[in-house]
Protein backbone atom coordinates (compact mmCIF):
# COMPACT_ATOMS: atom_id res chain seq x y z
CA UNK A 1 0.00 0.00 0.00
CA UNK A 2 1.21 3.21 -0.94
CA UNK A 3 -1.28 5.95 0.68
CA UNK A 4 -2.02 9.71 -0.05
CA UNK A 5 -0.86 11.60 3.29
CA UNK A 6 -3.23 14.36 4.91
CA UNK A 7 -1.64 16.35 7.57
CA UNK A 8 -3.35 19.95 9.26
CA UNK A 9 -1.21 22.62 10.02
CA UNK A 10 -1.12 25.98 11.93
CA UNK A 11 2.29 27.09 13.70
CA UNK A 12 3.64 23.66 13.93
CA UNK A 13 7.21 24.47 12.64
CA UNK A 14 8.27 22.44 16.30
CA UNK A 15 7.16 19.18 15.55
CA UNK A 16 6.05 19.13 11.23
CA UNK A 17 9.36 18.30 10.63
CA UNK A 18 9.46 15.10 12.08
CA UNK A 19 6.01 14.11 10.84
CA UNK A 20 7.06 14.69 7.06
CA UNK A 21 9.94 12.64 7.86
CA UNK A 22 8.46 9.99 9.34
CA UNK A 23 5.96 9.90 5.93
CA UNK A 24 8.58 10.40 3.26
CA UNK A 25 9.47 6.29 3.19
CA UNK A 26 6.20 5.61 2.44
CA UNK A 27 4.52 8.19 -0.30
CA UNK A 28 5.27 10.54 -2.44
CA UNK A 29 1.83 12.11 -2.02
CA UNK A 30 1.64 14.75 1.16
CA UNK A 31 -0.82 17.23 1.28
CA UNK A 32 -0.59 20.31 4.09
CA UNK A 33 -3.87 21.79 4.86
CA UNK A 34 -2.86 25.10 6.82
CA UNK A 35 -4.91 27.79 8.68
CA UNK A 36 -2.66 30.21 8.42
CA UNK A 37 0.46 29.96 10.19
CA UNK A 38 2.89 32.63 10.85
CA UNK A 39 5.94 30.57 11.46
CA UNK A 40 8.29 28.57 8.99
CA UNK A 41 5.43 25.46 8.70
CA UNK A 42 5.12 26.38 4.89
CA UNK A 43 8.70 26.53 4.41
CA UNK A 44 9.20 23.17 6.05
CA UNK A 45 6.15 21.38 4.12
CA UNK A 46 7.26 22.59 0.85
CA UNK A 47 11.06 21.65 1.65
CA UNK A 48 9.98 17.80 1.84
CA UNK A 49 7.90 18.30 -1.62
CA UNK A 50 4.52 18.41 0.00
CA UNK A 51 1.72 20.14 -1.84
CA UNK A 52 0.41 22.84 0.68
CA UNK A 53 -3.12 24.14 0.80
CA UNK A 54 -4.39 27.01 2.95
CA UNK A 55 -8.18 26.81 4.18
CA UNK A 56 -9.49 29.00 7.22
CA UNK A 57 -9.94 27.02 10.29
CA UNK A 58 -13.55 26.62 11.33
CA UNK A 59 -13.47 23.45 13.61
CA UNK A 60 -10.91 20.07 13.13
CA UNK A 61 -13.91 18.20 11.71
CA UNK A 62 -14.76 20.84 8.94
CA UNK A 63 -11.48 20.97 8.29
CA UNK A 64 -10.88 16.84 7.58
CA UNK A 65 -13.55 16.83 6.24
CA UNK A 66 -12.99 20.05 3.36
CA UNK A 67 -9.53 18.26 2.92
CA UNK A 68 -11.27 15.09 2.12
CA UNK A 69 -13.74 16.98 -0.31
CA UNK A 70 -11.20 19.20 -2.21
CA UNK A 71 -8.05 17.48 -2.22
CA UNK A 72 -7.38 15.15 -5.39
CA UNK A 73 -5.67 11.96 -3.77
CA UNK A 74 -2.96 10.36 -6.10
CA UNK A 75 -3.74 7.01 -4.69
CA UNK A 76 -6.50 4.80 -3.48
CA UNK A 77 -6.15 5.16 0.01
CA UNK A 78 -5.93 7.85 2.44
CA UNK A 79 -3.88 8.69 5.47
CA UNK A 80 -4.59 10.96 7.92
CA UNK A 81 -2.09 12.83 10.52
CA UNK A 82 -1.83 15.88 12.59
CA UNK A 83 1.00 18.14 12.44
CA UNK A 84 2.47 16.35 15.89
CA UNK A 85 1.76 13.28 14.95
CA UNK A 86 4.36 10.81 13.21
CA UNK A 87 4.70 7.08 12.33
CA UNK A 88 7.05 4.99 13.85
CA UNK A 89 8.99 2.93 11.45
CA UNK A 90 7.22 -0.11 12.43
CA UNK A 91 4.22 1.23 11.68
CA UNK A 92 5.08 2.69 8.13
CA UNK A 93 6.39 -0.55 7.58
CA UNK A 94 3.18 -1.94 8.39
CA UNK A 95 1.09 -0.02 6.53
CA UNK A 96 3.52 -0.61 3.51
CA UNK A 97 2.76 -4.27 3.81
CA UNK A 98 -0.45 -3.49 3.60
CA UNK A 99 -2.68 -4.88 0.71
CA UNK A 100 -4.31 -2.45 -1.08
CA UNK A 101 -6.61 -4.38 -2.90
CA UNK A 102 -8.15 -6.26 0.25
CA UNK A 103 -11.43 -6.06 1.23
CA UNK A 104 -11.21 -3.44 4.14
CA UNK A 105 -12.67 -0.07 4.56
CA UNK A 106 -10.04 1.20 6.76
CA UNK A 107 -7.96 0.76 9.67
CA UNK A 108 -7.56 1.84 13.26
CA UNK A 109 -4.25 2.81 14.44
CA UNK A 110 -3.01 2.68 17.95
CA UNK A 111 -1.50 6.13 19.20
CA UNK A 112 1.05 6.38 21.92
CA UNK A 113 1.25 10.43 23.65
CA UNK A 114 4.28 12.33 24.72
CA UNK A 115 3.94 14.77 27.16
CA UNK A 116 7.05 16.88 28.04
CA UNK A 117 8.76 14.33 26.41
CA UNK A 118 7.71 11.84 28.19
CA UNK A 119 5.90 8.44 26.86
CA UNK A 120 2.16 8.26 28.79
CA UNK A 121 1.94 4.71 28.76
CA UNK A 122 -0.42 4.15 31.72
CA UNK A 123 -3.25 5.45 33.15
CA UNK A 124 -5.84 3.89 29.95
CA UNK A 125 -3.89 6.50 27.39
CA UNK A 126 -2.21 3.41 25.77
CA UNK A 127 -2.94 2.55 22.91
CA UNK A 128 -5.75 5.24 22.09
CA UNK A 129 -7.14 3.90 18.91
CA UNK A 130 -7.95 6.32 16.03
CA UNK A 131 -9.31 5.59 12.58
CA UNK A 132 -6.72 7.10 10.08
CA UNK A 133 -5.94 5.23 7.31
CA UNK A 134 -8.94 4.27 4.83
CA UNK A 135 -9.94 3.71 1.10
CA UNK A 136 -10.76 6.80 -0.66
CA UNK A 137 -14.50 7.85 -0.75
CA UNK A 138 -15.13 6.05 2.57
CA UNK A 139 -13.88 7.98 4.96
CA UNK A 140 -15.74 11.31 6.87
CA UNK A 141 -14.69 12.45 10.24
CA UNK A 142 -17.39 13.88 12.94
CA UNK A 143 -19.12 17.27 12.69
CA UNK A 144 -18.21 17.54 16.66
CA UNK A 145 -16.56 20.72 17.64
CA UNK A 146 -13.83 18.92 19.90
CA UNK A 147 -12.44 15.12 19.63
CA UNK A 148 -13.63 14.70 16.39
CA UNK A 149 -12.89 10.47 14.83
CA UNK A 150 -12.86 10.16 11.44
CA UNK A 151 -15.01 7.19 10.99
CA UNK A 152 -16.12 5.00 7.37
CA UNK A 153 -19.53 5.18 6.12
CA UNK A 154 -19.36 1.60 5.41
CA UNK A 155 -17.38 -1.65 5.00
CA UNK A 156 -15.38 -3.82 7.53
CA UNK A 157 -12.53 -1.69 10.02
CA UNK A 158 -9.41 -3.58 11.25
CA UNK A 159 -6.58 -2.68 13.83
CA UNK A 160 -2.86 -2.53 13.05
CA UNK A 161 -0.74 -3.33 15.82
CA UNK A 162 2.55 -1.06 15.46
CA UNK A 163 1.74 2.70 16.94
CA UNK A 164 2.16 5.94 15.94
CA UNK A 165 3.26 8.84 18.10
CA UNK A 166 1.73 12.04 19.33
CA UNK A 167 4.55 14.00 20.20
CA UNK A 168 2.88 17.40 22.09
CA UNK A 169 5.71 19.82 22.07
CA UNK A 170 4.13 23.49 22.47
CA UNK A 171 4.64 24.84 25.81
CA UNK A 172 2.19 24.41 28.57
CA UNK A 173 1.20 28.20 27.99
CA UNK A 174 0.07 27.03 24.64
CA UNK A 175 -1.14 24.12 25.71
CA UNK A 176 -3.53 25.17 27.94
CA UNK A 177 -5.15 28.52 26.46
CA UNK A 178 -5.97 25.49 23.68
CA UNK A 179 -7.52 23.66 26.03
CA UNK A 180 -9.28 26.63 27.63
CA UNK A 181 -10.59 26.97 23.72
CA UNK A 182 -11.35 23.47 23.50
CA UNK A 183 -13.83 23.49 26.74
CA UNK A 184 -15.75 26.21 25.10
CA UNK A 185 -16.55 23.58 21.97
CA UNK A 186 -17.10 20.94 24.43
CA UNK A 187 -19.80 22.89 25.95
CA UNK A 188 -21.41 23.85 23.39
CA UNK A 189 -21.30 20.00 21.84
CA UNK A 190 -22.97 19.29 25.02
CA UNK A 191 -25.28 21.64 25.37
CA UNK A 192 -27.05 20.91 21.65
CA UNK A 193 -27.06 17.27 21.72
CA UNK A 194 -27.21 17.27 18.03
CA UNK A 195 -26.42 13.26 17.13
CA UNK A 196 -25.57 13.95 13.38
CA UNK A 197 -22.24 13.15 12.13
CA UNK A 198 -21.41 11.97 14.96
CA UNK A 199 -20.07 7.80 16.05
CA UNK A 200 -22.77 6.61 17.99
CA UNK A 201 -21.64 5.11 21.27
CA UNK A 202 -21.79 0.87 21.42
CA UNK A 203 -20.28 -0.79 23.72
CA UNK A 204 -19.27 -4.22 22.16
CA UNK A 205 -18.17 -1.96 18.73
CA UNK A 206 -15.04 -1.05 17.44
CA UNK A 207 -12.60 1.11 19.40
CA UNK A 208 -14.28 4.39 19.13
CA UNK A 209 -17.63 3.14 18.98
CA UNK A 210 -16.68 2.02 22.66
CA UNK A 211 -15.13 5.48 23.44
CA UNK A 212 -17.94 7.00 22.37
CA UNK A 213 -20.13 4.72 25.20
CA UNK A 214 -17.80 5.17 28.07
CA UNK A 215 -18.08 9.00 27.42
CA UNK A 216 -21.63 8.96 27.62
CA UNK A 217 -21.65 7.37 30.60
CA UNK A 218 -19.41 9.85 31.50
CA UNK A 219 -21.30 12.96 30.55
CA UNK A 220 -24.56 11.28 32.35
CA UNK A 221 -22.51 11.60 35.79
CA UNK A 222 -23.24 14.51 38.17
CA UNK A 223 -21.09 17.68 37.86
CA UNK A 224 -17.84 18.12 39.65
CA UNK A 225 -18.27 14.61 41.13
CA UNK A 226 -16.91 13.27 37.47
CA UNK A 227 -13.59 14.65 37.09
CA UNK A 228 -12.28 13.59 40.80
CA UNK A 229 -13.97 10.29 39.94
CA UNK A 230 -12.06 10.16 36.32
CA UNK A 231 -8.44 11.25 37.56
CA UNK A 232 -8.77 8.44 40.55
CA UNK A 233 -9.54 6.26 38.23
CA UNK A 234 -6.91 7.13 35.83
CA UNK A 235 -3.98 8.28 37.67
CA UNK A 236 -4.49 5.83 39.98
CA UNK A 237 -6.78 2.51 40.11
CA UNK A 238 -4.75 2.68 36.20
CA UNK A 239 -1.32 3.64 37.55
CA UNK A 240 -0.90 7.00 35.77
CA UNK A 241 1.57 7.34 38.81
CA UNK A 242 3.59 5.36 37.10
CA UNK A 243 4.77 7.65 34.60
CA UNK A 244 6.24 10.27 36.78
CA UNK A 245 6.30 13.83 37.12
CA UNK A 246 5.63 14.08 33.67
CA UNK A 247 2.50 11.80 34.24
CA UNK A 248 1.21 13.90 37.34
CA UNK A 249 1.14 17.07 35.29
CA UNK A 250 -0.58 15.66 32.26
CA UNK A 251 -3.29 13.91 34.73
CA UNK A 252 -4.04 16.78 36.55
CA UNK A 253 -4.37 19.19 33.70
CA UNK A 254 -6.30 16.97 30.89
CA UNK A 255 -8.05 14.36 33.42
CA UNK A 256 -8.97 17.07 36.28
CA UNK A 257 -8.30 21.08 35.28
CA UNK A 258 -9.97 20.41 31.83
CA UNK A 259 -13.03 18.09 32.67
CA UNK A 260 -13.07 20.88 35.93
CA UNK A 261 -13.56 23.26 34.43
CA UNK A 262 -15.94 21.78 31.24
CA UNK A 263 -17.92 21.33 34.23
CA UNK A 264 -17.86 24.91 35.56
CA UNK A 265 -18.55 26.51 31.92
CA UNK A 266 -21.49 24.26 31.90
CA UNK A 267 -22.81 25.19 35.27
CA UNK A 268 -22.42 28.53 34.70
CA UNK A 269 -24.48 28.35 31.58
CA UNK A 270 -27.41 26.32 33.15
CA UNK A 271 -27.33 29.08 35.92
CA UNK A 272 -27.38 31.68 33.34
CA UNK A 273 -30.80 30.28 31.91
CA UNK A 274 -32.38 29.64 35.04
CA UNK A 275 -31.89 33.44 36.05
CA UNK A 276 -33.36 34.57 32.84
CA UNK A 277 -35.77 32.51 32.88
CA UNK A 278 -36.96 33.71 36.44
CA UNK A 279 -36.68 37.50 35.04
CA UNK A 280 -38.99 36.44 32.10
Amino acid sequence: MKPSVIILTFNSELSIGQTLQSVSGLTDDIHVVDSGSRDRTLEIARSFGATVLEHPFENYGAQRNWAIDCIAPKYGWQLHLDADERLTPELRDEIAALDENAEMAGYHLPRLMHFLGRPIRHGAMFPTWHMRLFRNGLGRCETRRYDQHFYVTSGQTARLRAHMIDDIRMPLTEWTFRHNRWSDAEVEELSEGDSQGRIAGQFSGNPVERKRYLRGLYNRSPLFVRPFALFFYRYFLRAGFMDGTEGLIFFVLQTFWFRFLIDAKLYERRESRRAARRAV
